[in-house]
């Protein structure tokens, strides 16, 4: 199954944060020797039959190879497609996709409303471990820190022009 993963808080490059050549070995001592990096912020498209187990130990092995270790969530590739392709309509700008470890938010709860206004962000779609996040404001970071308080748990987000285009780079062609 081909899956895509979201390292948190990775920029590739930069001191203090695993090479893009440990992202790659890491995930190829996991098992998934034909990983492809997309862009320098640590989204990674791999193909495991077992893609829990491979991020587990592709964690594992980024940490002992760069001495950074971070947490990684992921979503099978049909999944996100299927994502952006439901939203395609929408200006991408301003939106953020979240992964998060936390079931299905429930963007209409009491809790979820009060913290999404103060954040001056609106959760426009949720699924089992993820979300769609519209900023009021273009530029803001929303989405990582309220799904985050949310959840109780560690999330990690892409903006949606990022994802739209990784889709239309790893995901099904036309024709």
């Amino acid at each position: 199954m081909r899956c895509v993963a979201f390292m948190r808080n990775v920029n590739q490059g930069q001191r203090g944060h695993p090479s893009t050549a440990d992202i790659v070995a890491g995930f190829a001592d996991a098992g998934c020797p034909d990983v492809q990096p997309f862009q320098s912020n640590g989204t990674i498209v791999f193909d495991s039959d077992e893609a829990a187990e491979a991020v587990a130990s592709a964690a594992e092995a980024i940490a002992v190879r760069s001495g950074h270790g971070r947490d990684i969530l992921w979503i099978p590739l049909a999944e996100l497609v299927a994502i952006v392709d439901r939203h395609a309509a929408l200006d991408p700008h301003g939106h953020e996709f979240t992964l998060h470890r936390g079931g299905t938010v429930d963007a209409q709860a009491p809790d979820a409303l009060a913290l999404t206004t103060r954040a001056r962000c609106e959760i426009v779609d949720a699924g089992p471990g993820w979300a769609l996040v519209r900023n009021d404001v273009d530029g803001q970071g929303n989405a990582t820190p309220v799904l985050e308080r949310l959840t109780g748990d560690r999330a990690t987000s892409r903006g949606l022009p990022t994802l739209i285009r990784l889709v239309s780079r790893f995901g099904p062609q036309p024709g």
